[in-house]
């Protein structure tokens, strides 16, 4: 039997709870809930890290993001890191990358990864939507708030946009389209990292007006919780959004997922059935829950870590749910497996290949997520240009406020360890939003006590990997000798 072919689509800053598959009632995404439909729906997959890098790292070697350190937008994939892109390349396939997503391969680690890469049409102007002066957008009057007024800003809001340029995710779905018209012969992978629903929040129509501003569900209210939450509320002046404007944002934000969807449509749509499909996000958005916005590099809120995560076609199942605790690394190594392909390095992902058969089985106890960084690590924050400039002054006057976080989730609870902070418990049973600190209490006690031994246990077992290759012990050494 004939290896199969795979197409893996990456979302940018997708909640799962944005896609109909997924429980949210008020989407439409008719083509992802086709593809759930054709297939699995994995609905506790989670993300290792709440930042696009750290999490395409991770995803693609296998890696936790404190194994090899990659923690930062810039601490990309290596030429001499494995990845598994490079795996299947290795071992016969043929991996093409549609579009130039970045944010995932160092120089030169692209070329040892994937044979062909780029765009067949060439996308227009910036890749994040731009400066409000790049493109042309009319944002509207929405409770008081005018359309120039800074806040729309501070909320990653562009609007509806006017202009018809080829953007990024059309040129990259164009491109798909393109080379799945003549693939090649021997079997391959079709990599097709997209940037939606990442921010700036914009659409043209029909997008744009495609969902009623009225019936978007109201946000999580701001809660104490970590202190980034009120330091974000404040230093954006998120007081000032009334709940009419976070409709605004999220009928937007919900159109792009819309847009999404069709796009994935339109992949799907040129695939042959025995087309292994698998489609997920590096991470997700806060959307106005606990009164913020975009994303936090410390962040372990279920609507930033929780993925949508779908295995559709071939020899997976149609029609099937799998509650098991997963993570993304779990992803790539079960498309190795479906290949017949041993990976060649260590990592720490599992292939879900066994609960094709057994949806209702177990797959891991604990799902982990970290983040954030050293208060001396400070000088390696980022440092965003506007809109993000605030985000990263924040980072830069209290590094505190991104300090490491360490998040652990079993079937009923999410424990997370802050370095600066207190700990966190929630109950996921009585408190699905993790709303409610338990942690510190008497009556959790015990809980705390396995949950933080988890994370320890979590930590060492896997702090590095030991290197393929093995040292002489007493190499030779070419230099002279000390003179006398």
């Amino acid at each position: 039997m004939a290896p199969p072919d795979f197409v893996v689509i990456v979302a940018d800053q997708l909640r799962a709870d944005a896609v109909g598959a997924f429980g949210a009632e008020h989407a439409r995404t008719p083509n992802l809930d086709g593809l759930a439909a054709a297939g699995m729906t994995f609905t506790n997959a989670f993300v290792q890290h709440p930042v696009c890098s750290p999490s395409r790292a991770s995803f693609l070697t296998g890696w936790y993001p404190h194994t090899a350190g990659h923690r930062t937008l810039d601490g990309l994939l290596r030429p001499d890191e494995p990845n598994f892109l490079r795996t299947f390349r290795d071992h016969g396939y043929h991996v093409a990358w549609a579009g130039d997503r970045g944010d995932t391969f160092a120089r030169r680690a692209t070329e040892l990864s994937v044979h062909e890469h780029g765009f067949t049409e060439v996308p227009a102007g910036p890749r994040w939507g731009g400066e409000p002066a790049e493109r042309r957008r009319r944002r509207p009057a929405v409770s008081g708030i005018e359309p120039e007024d800074s806040l729309w800003d501070r909320l990653f809001y562009g609007g509806e946009v006017l202009d018809d340029a080829l953007d990024f995710d059309e040129a990259a779905v164009r491109t798909a389209e393109s080379w799945l018209a003549d693939p090649p012969e021997q079997p391959w992978i079709l990599f097709v990292p997209l940037i939606a629903p990442h921010c700036p929040f914009e659409a043209a129509e029909p997008w744009f007006s495609l969902h009623d501003r009225d019936t978007q569900p109201a946000p999580l209210p701001p809660s104490a919780g970590p202190a980034y939450l009120a330091a974000i509320r404040e230093k954006y002046g998120l007081d000032r959004a009334t709940p009419a404007v976070w409709q605004e944002v999220a009928a937007v934000y919900q159109g792009m997922v819309s847009r999404l969807d069709a796009h994935v449509g339109r992949i799907v749509a040129a695939l042959a059935p025995e087309t292994v499909v698998a489609f997920f996000a590096d991470h997700g958005e806060y959307l106005g829950d606990f009164g913020v916005i975009e994303k936090w590099p410390s962040a372990m809120h279920a609507c930033i870590t929780r993925d949508p995560l779908i295995l559709s076609g071939g020899p997976v199942p149609a029609g099937h749910r799998s509650d098991a605790l997963v993570e993304l690394v779990d992803v790539f190594p079960t498309l190795l497996d479906l290949a017949g392909i041993e990976p060649d390095h260590v990592h720490y992902g599992q292939s879900l290949r066994h609960l094709f058969g057994n949806p209702e089985g177990e797959h891991r106890q604990y799902a982990f997520t970290e983040g954030g960084f050293l208060a001396e690590e400070e000088p390696r924050l980022e440092r965003g240009a506007f809109p993000y400039d605030l985000k990263g002054e924040l980072q830069h006057e209290n590094p505190r406020l991104v300090g490491k976080a360490f998040a652990a989730r079993d079937r009923d609870w999410t424990y997370v360890w802050r370095l600066y902070e207190p700990p966190e418990l929630y109950d996921r049973r009585t408190d699905p939003a993790e709303t409610r600190n338990l942690a510190g209490r008497a009556e959790s006690a015990s809980v705390e006590d396995r949950m933080r031994e988890a994370v320890l246990t979590w930590l060492a077992t896997t702090a590095d990997v030991l290197p393929a290759h093995r040292d002489p012990r007493r190499p030779a050494v070419d230099l002279p000798v000390p003179k006398p």
